[in-house]
């Protein structure tokens, strides 16, 4: 009597170009965070009358040289746009492919959005202007709507993805995403208490601000080297 041996039909491989597209797409995100973070933290020392450590980082918009923070936000935004499409290539089908990518995609379109519409002066800058507009301008309320998508949804990305981290007992980056979300909630929070003009919190808005744009930046990239370090990445999934 004949034994009938199963053999198990190997999955489609990925094509080169698939690979080399998520790869790609993927290395936005690296680029990304470090681009804008350094192009706003030497903007912070040159801009005359700014404090980066009371003024907010969407008023380096603001005067003669805001041009070069337009072009910032709008660069770092289409480049994390990139990175949430290759995310999503990277991740499918497994756990957190869906709502990880498209939750990195509403930071890069808050990104868009922040260098479309241009803020109002707050904190006394550019020197002159109150600490607070009585009326805010249409600009400067759609500057406020879309950047707070964005800190919404970055904190959201980091437990969503830790929750696939953890499945995967991948716990130090379970308990770096968890850190993440901490830190940037509580210095997101801070900010927005010193804008509003607190006055034991005004002078340092700038500087929580900073802290919550770093943590979230740097989380970005380090996902991003995390998912080109690993083998298989390629067209639609990571192994």
């Amino acid at each position: 009597m004949k034994t009938l041996t199963r053999t198990a039909t190997p999955g489609p491989v990925p094509r080169r170009s698939d690979t080399t597209a998520t790869r790609r797409l993927l290395g936005c995100g690296v680029l990304a965070g470090p681009i804008f973070v350094g192009a706003l933290l030497i903007q912070g020392v040159t801009r005359a009358d700014y404090d980066p450590v009371r003024h907010p980082v969407s008023s380096l918009a603001l005067g003669q040289l805001g041009w070069i923070q337009t072009a910032n936000f709008l660069v770092a935004g289409m480049l994390a746009l990139a990175f949430a499409v290759g995310l999503r290539r990277a991740l499918r089908p497994s756990r957190g492919a869906t709502w990880g990518p498209l939750l990195v995609g509403c930071w890069s379109v808050s990104l868009i959005g922040a260098g479309l519409f241009v803020t109002d002066p707050v904190s006394g800058f550019p020197a002159g202007t109150p600490d607070q507009l009585t009326r805010p301008t249409l600009p400067g309320t759609l500057h406020d709507l879309v950047s707070i998508l964005g800190f919404l949804a970055i904190p959201i990305a980091f437990v969503v993805l830790a929750r696939r981290f953890a499945a995967e007992q991948r716990w130090g980056w379970v308990t770096y995403s968890v850190t993440s979300v901490i830190v940037f909630l509580v210095a997101f929070e801070l900010s927005n208490l010193a804008f509003a003009q607190v006055e034991s919190l005004v002078d340092y808005g700038g500087l929580f601000q900073r802290i919550a744009i770093v943590t979230g930046c740097a989380w970005l990239t380090l996902l991003g080297v995390h998912l080109l370090s690993r083998k298989g990445t390629a067209g639609g999934h990571v192994r």
